[in-house]
């Protein structure tokens, strides 16, 4: 198995075009951006017709520094967040094509910007400043990504490590209700369904003083542990949306009935297979029911899980791999993104993903070996490069967005980089 590190042809853009300069020192947030935050999110979070809670555990006496990590399942996430931490100073952690979204603004605030599922000393450094110079809180969505399924994903190792060098207090802030109000695969229509947070010190500085990094680690898992569905569920939230199932296809992709790939629609509140023709209803708590058959899964996570060890099984038996020729288009900084043309993808259990193209002039290759991807970005109708579906490849330098004319692939490529990094580093 290819174990190099990763493989880079630099990407030689046009005059006028720079990369940012990742690993830039954050600023400290100044106060009007800290009260400002917390009235817009306050003034946000008012419009939810379901309403919100947020409840506070083990916070009694705890002032900053301390890191904050917390869940990720839409934008809402940032409301909860300077509400539940105010009036305190937070610096968070933010993706590039959030940083996109308003540059200037997020800097002002103290926003750290890097790319995704890279290894980013200046992150690292970043968080030593707002910690121990800054006296502020350092929050991090160590998931880096929407959750699919509405249940935990992958979360890394390092986080231990950050946690462990640091010293400081640890909080966990579980959102709930954020998915199923907008579910990552749905478009852009609310459901009234309510939110609600738990913001928890897990660990006291003199804990993880005394704890290995791989107890922290356990400690993190733990806490992290949620399934929207299954909340959902306990406390009988009842959506009514007409469209309530619409794309959920793309999160589940295989039929169980025929265990055909890439079939799988819906329209209204029904999920079915275009290829065998059984049919499911999502019913208003979230969980499916067969309208001919066996139901054989009626909570969601449940089929997705079984996704998951389906493309494990493909692996470890040599017959998954991908390879597709797709649109690339790159991030090099937080302001600019460039059309890179046409490039071939390939995926696999031995060399994990490896971009290949030309532009301006150059050839290039970018690479990410297996035991060096952990997990993988993924966009359902990307909202900023014109609503395709694509999967994004960084390295230290930039982002790669490639988007896949393949129906409903970028959720078995993202289970496939999971299961290749576990069984790469077994």
């Amino acid at each position: 198995m290819n174990n190099s590190r990763d493989f880079l042809t630099e990407i030689v853009y046009p005059d006028g075009i720079e990369r940012s300069a990742v690993g830039k020192v954050p600023a400290k947030q100044p106060d009007k951006i800290t009260k400002g935050a917390y009235r817009l999110s306050s003034a946000i979070l008012s419009l939810v017709r379901a309403g919100y809670k947020i409840e506070k555990i083990n916070m009694d006496g705890l002032k900053p520094p301390y890191i904050l990590l917390a869940n990720h399942m839409q934008f809402m996430d940032f409301a909860m967040l300077f509400r539940a931490t105010y009036p305190h100073k937070v610096n968070v952690v933010a993706a590039f094509n959030v940083f996109h979204l308003f540059p200037k603004i997020m800097e002002k605030a103290g926003c750290i910007c890097t790319h995704k599922f890279t290894t980013d000393t200046a992150l690292v450094r970043s968080c030593k400043k707002v910690l121990k110079e800054y006296g502020d809180v350092f929050c991090m969505y160590p998931e880096a990504r929407y959750t699919p399924d509405g249940t935990q994903s992958v979360l890394p190792d390092a986080i231990g490590k950050l946690v462990k060098k640091n010293g400081v207090p640890l909080v966990v802030m579980l959102n709930h209700g954020n998915y199923l109000n907008l579910p990552f695969w749905a478009d852009y229509t609310y459901r009234k369904s309510p939110f609600n947070a738990t913001v928890k010190q897990v660990l006291t500085a003199e804990q993880v003083e005394s704890m290995t990094v791989d107890e922290i680690n356990a400690v993190i898992r733990e806490e992290m542990t949620y399934d929207d569905f299954k909340w959902q569920k306990d406390n009988n939230i009842i959506i009514k949306h007409k469209k309530r199932a619409e794309g959920l296809h793309k999160v589940l992709y295989q039929c169980p009935a025929c265990n055909t790939e890439h079939k799988m629609n819906t329209k209204g509140i029904h999920l079915f297979c275009e290829e065998c023709g059984k049919k499911w209803e999502m019913t208003t708590l979230g969980e499916l029911k067969a309208l001919n058959g066996e139901t054989e899964f009626s909570h969601i996570p449940d089929w997705y899980k079984w996704e998951r060890e389906n493309v494990r099984n493909e692996l470890l038996q040599g017959k998954y791999s991908y390879k597709e020729e797709v649109e690339i288009v790159s991030q090099p900084n937080v302001n600019d993104y460039v059309p890179l043309g046409k490039g071939v993808v390939t995926h696999d259990l031995e060399n994990g993903f490896v971009i290949e193209g030309h532009y301006n002039g150059h050839d290039y290759r970018i690479a990410r070996p297996t035991k060096g991807l952990y997990s993988l970005h993924i966009e359902y109708g990307f909202n900023q490069l014109e609503g395709a579906d694509c999967f994004e490849i960084s390295t230290t330098n930039d982002s790669f967005y490639c988007m896949t004319k393949k129906k409903d692939i970028v959720t078995k490529l993202a289970l496939a980089t999971e299961e290749a990094f576990k069984i790469a580093n077994e």
